[in-house]
């Protein structure tokens, strides 16, 4: 049965790692192709799923180490039905990746979750379309139908919520906190943002948490960063308002490049992992409540190892 479910402990203020980059680890330094950018069909062989236990394990030994809770995502943010259908997987194909990457997170839990680091699993959601440039915007209602198949699905596993990452515009989000709550699941939503600290729909952060905020009463159990670099959010943060304490996490690129940029090159950007470090540190020196720290395009085992040390006193 799920562990943390009804009480998460990242909820207490203890401060807790992810990962970092899981796609860009695996084509830029593992060399895979990754088809659509999606690490979950890995999975289908033996090889695969070798391969995901070792990254997360990794990640797992940094948490012990620093003695801070791990936040373990799955490899599901492309397991939904159009990213699947791309690579001609069934519906029943992906209810059975998605509870495979489930197990997978279990094993991992198992044999490093301690008292000093609880580790929470969470079922990773990503958007329908491009994250950084949507072109078909469903409605709300369109939004909770399509992303209902692999919340119902992560609803049956052992997950102990559910997150949606790379988030670009407001319908969406809210039509996936719609189908969480008919789940019955924990939901957190992750929005990522352009150099201008925007929502490439247009809309600023405020803008969006507010909207999800009041379409839903507040029912996300908070809100998240990611795929944008600290310099591209940081000053949206310390206007001292309302809406900043519901964002509790932060998963950094390692580039300040814009999305359009990233997009289009040809090598990894890594930037500067104690730079990286030190921006984060500055985040929680003006927002003292963000305590989930991890990593997206671009950062590895060095990125979190860095945020370790420059921001768990």
């Amino acid at each position: 049965m799920p562990k943390y479910r009804d009480n998460l402990p990242q909820l207490n203020g203890r401060k807790y790692i992810t990962d970092g980059g899981l796609e860009t680890t695996l084509i830029f330094h593992e060399g895979l192709e990754l088809p659509e950018f999606a690490a979950f069909d890995l999975l289908k062989n033996e090889s695969g799923q070798e391969l995901l236990y070792k990254y997360f394990v990794a990640y797992a030994q940094i948490a012990r180490e620093n003695h801070v809770g791990f936040v373990l995502e799955g490899p599901t943010w492309r397991a939904s039905t159009s990213w699947g259908e791309k690579l001609g997987y069934s519906s029943a194909d992906l209810v059975t990746v998605n509870q495979q990457a489930i197990n997978l997170l279990e094993e991992v839990r198992a044999e490093y979750e301690s008292e000093s680091t609880p580790i929470v699993i969470s079922g990773c959601i990503g958007s329908r379309d491009d994250g950084y440039n949507p072109v078909a915007m469903m409605s709300v209602g369109e939004a909770e139908s399509y992303h209902s198949a692999q919340i119902e699905t992560f609803k049956n596993t052992n997950v102990d919520f559910v997150s949606a990452l790379t988030m670009s515009y407001i319908d969406e989000a809210i039509g996936i906190v719609c189908a969480a709550q008919s789940a019955g699941l924990p939901v957190v939503i992750s929005f990522t943002v352009e150099t201008d600290g925007r929502l490439p729909s247009g809309v600023t952060l405020k803008e969006a948490v507010e909207s999800v905020d009041q379409a839903t009463e507040s029912a996300p159990v908070y809100y998240m960063i990611n795929c944008a670099h600290p310099t591209h959010f940081a000053g949206e943060l310390v206007s001292g308002e309302d809406w900043v304490s519901r964002i509790r996490g932060i998963r950094a690129n390692a580039s300040d490049k814009s999305h359009a940029e990233l997009d289009e090159a040809e090598e990894l950007d890594d930037g500067n992992p104690v730079e990286l470090g030190g921006q984060y540190k500055n985040l929680i020196d003006s927002c003292d409540h963000i305590n989930v720290f991890g990593g997206c395009c671009g950062t590895d085992l060095r990125h979190i190892d860095a945020i370790c040390k420059k921001v768990i006193l």
